[in-house]
């Protein structure tokens, strides 16, 4: 394969890696606590036919040197995580995080993932749990006689109870990561912790540089649809353009063989 062709194809596959990132990100524009995604494109080898630098004759010595890319591919993608809008669900049991953290869910299989959906629904038991049914961590059990709830900003739970009186409950801690954007989502509004996302430090809300928590509100998807549609049309030109460079290089391919 001619050399410039094999770089538009590396072209071609690093836009259309981009469209299913982009595409991923509109599809989740309603999930709550969804963060976007972004490709991150790097260069390939490079041929080195000539060394900037190399001697071009006894006393001189070239400026520039003769190098020939070999292409693109996309090496990353990255979660950012910029706050959501905040929409009110009148929901006593749902919690935004406003500022950094994330809300603690206990898997299956014992270990904890990590999430900012707060869309929390109670279980048969009395029991905070995701709307997939993962218990949050550290467990927070309502009473069957509790006739409100109540979540501070610190992450306090009380809730009135039908008896009379206050019962201060379990209350909810945040997760800090050093590096989230090296956490590893995996469906279901959750990531799991990575060696290159370091360990988390737990703390109550407004603790260490944590987030606060506002009851009643949901955070939504930060992705911006108007820029992910600009973001779509420079994909499409680009996939286009390498698209025409395949096309002019079997041009002057079929131009040289005819002409031999």
């Amino acid at each position: 394969m001619d050399a410039s062709m094999w770089v538009a194809k590396t072209g071609l596959d690093a836009q259309q890696t981009r469209m299913n990132v982009i595409s991923n990100n509109l599809a989740n524009v309603n999930t709550t606590g969804f963060k976007r995604d972004r490709a991150v494109f790097e260069d390939l080898l490079y041929q080195n036919i000539r060394q900037a630098g190399g001697q071009t004759d006894t006393n001189s010595q070239a400026p520039t040197g003769l190098m020939l890319g070999t292409g693109v591919k996309v090496v990353a993608t990255e979660k950012l995580h910029a706050q959501g809008g905040m929409v009110n669900s009148q929901n006593p049991l749902d919690a935004a995080i406003s500022g950094e953290g994330f809300f603690q869910v206990a898997q299956a299989d014992g270990s904890t993932a990590y999430t900012r959906d707060g869309n929390f629904k109670l279980s048969a038991t009395g029991q905070l749990v995701t709307a997939s049914g993962a218990l949050l961590v550290p467990n927070v059990t309502i009473p069957a006689t509790a006739s409100s709830v109540t979540i501070g900003r610190d992450g306090s739970v009380s809730v009135e109870l039908t008896t009379g009186g206050q019962q201060v409950l379990t209350p909810i801690t945040l997760a800090r990561f050093v590096n989230p954007s090296g956490l590893m989502a995996i469906g279901q509004n959750l990531m799991k912790e990575t060696p290159a996302s370091g360990t988390p430090t737990v703390a109550r809300p407004g603790v260490g540089g944590l987030g606060s928590l506002m009851q009643g509100t949901l955070e939504a998807s930060n992705v911006n649809v108007v820029e992910e549609m600009v973001n779509m049309i420079e994909t499409q030109r680009a996939y286009e353009i390498n698209s025409k460079a395949i096309s002019a290089v079997d041009g002057m391919l079929k131009y040289v063989n005819q002409n031999m």
